[in-house]
């Protein structure tokens, strides 16, 4: 469904994506690890075509990705916010409906409402909800919103950044297994990122590891205590010592 070849990007003299190779099959998920700075970020706006790749060719669905393509391309995306991302100013079900109320898949606003309050209810919040303003929900209640956000235009392909950060362990937990069921129920491409290893194992079918702006590995989430490599070792069990030089 997605598919990297030879990405590179680089800010100034800064080389944040050396060369990425990559390919995420239909219907699967695949969890972006790495240390902070290392370019899980510039790697999911390279694919949203938010930020221009310096050289190599990003492909979604067979197509490749380019500007003038770039508003079709969208049309399959959702996408989960690591801040959620809500606007203040609208109600709820404005925030989940938003695509839905603009553009190419405009629809009438009562049946814009409806599909919103369907989603809501899919991720466990009440229609009562529809009508409050993000303000007015707690820190999970508005990830659960975000997430029925990403998911309303029942996308293909769906990306979370940092998916829990913020929440309690038990939230997390929630919110972990609210992503797996959705992308499982609705067939859709996932691409996440995150440094919690929790969610890494709920969510992950493959797990790619970057490093230096390259992948340093790449396998089925069940290998990765397995795997042999160094780096990820040390990475997934958090220790200071080890070939990754932590900042102190």
């Amino acid at each position: 469904m997605i598919v990297l070849q030879d990405v590179h990007k680089s800010f100034g003299s800064k080389k944040v994506l050396q060369g990425i190779n990559l390919e995420v099959p239909k219907g699967q998920s695949l969890v972006v690890i790495g240390g902070s700075g290392t370019g899980k970020s510039v790697l999911l706006k390279c694919v949203l075509g938010l930020v221009k790749q310096d050289q190599g060719t990003i492909t979604v669905g067979g197509d490749i990705l380019e500007p003038k393509t770039r508003e079709a391309f969208l049309e399959k995306f959702g996408m989960l916010f690591q801040g959620g991302a809500l606007f203040d100013s609208l109600p709820v079900w404005q925030n989940v409906a938003f695509r839905l109320l603009r553009g190419s898949l405009k629809r009438p606003k009562d049946e814009a409402k409806a599909i919103a309050i369907e989603k809501l209810r899919r991720v466990g919040l009440t229609a009562e909800t529809a009508d409050l303003f993000p303000a007015e929900l707690s820190g999970g209640m508005q990830k659960r919103v975000s997430l029925a956000r990403a998911i309303c235009a029942d996308p293909e392909v769906i990306f979370f950044d940092e998916p829990t950060t913020g929440l309690d362990p038990i939230m997390s937990g929630v919110i972990n297994e609210l992503i797996r069921e959705i992308v499982t129920e609705m067939g859709a491409t996932a691409i996440t990122i995150t440094h919690d290893m929790t969610s890494v194992r709920a969510i992950a079918d493959q797990v790619a590891m970057l490093h230096d702006g390259k992948i340093r590995w790449i396998g089925p989430v069940g290998d990765i205590d397995t795997s042999g490599d160094a780096h990820l070792d040390q990475f997934i069990h958090g220790r200071a010592d080890g070939p990754i030089e932590a900042v102190r």
